[in-house]
């Protein structure tokens, strides 16, 4: 199955921005829609983005619409969050992960996870 790592996460001021990328290995990507999801201590993990296999079509969680975007570039077998006007409750491990078929915004919809990266917001 598809194998997934992300990078790209970081300290940042608010207002500032940041790129996730998450690179596939082991799989065809092209087959898989792709989603963000996000988890702060002691909360769940919640989604944020996701896209389609062509990447048609996107869906994004309310508070992060017009200041994140999803993209993909499946000759590069990645995925990519850009991270606008970055507010401090955005601080969370930031997770991409895979699913076959259609998009979902639920964590159990999706197959494969990869390890998460830190995204620290400062007032």
């Amino acid at each position: 199955q598809v194998q997934l790592v992300e990078s790209g996460g970081g300290l940042v001021q608010a207002g500032g921005s940041l790129r996730l990328s998450c690179a596939a290995s082991g799989g065809t990507f092209s087959t898989y829609s792709m989603g963000w999801f996000r988890q702060a201590p002691g909360n769940k993990r919640e989604f944020v983005a996701a896209i389609t296999r062509g990447g048609g079509s996107t869906l994004y969680k309310d508070s992060v619409k017009g200041r994140f975007t999803i993209s993909r570039d499946n000759a590069k077998n990645t995925v990519y969050l850009q991270m606008n006007g970055l507010k401090p409750e955005d601080t969370a491990v930031y997770y991409c992960a895979a699913r076959r078929f259609s998009l979902s915004t639920l964590v159990s919809g999706y197959d494969v996870w990869g390890q998460g990266t830190q995204v620290t917001v400062s007032s």
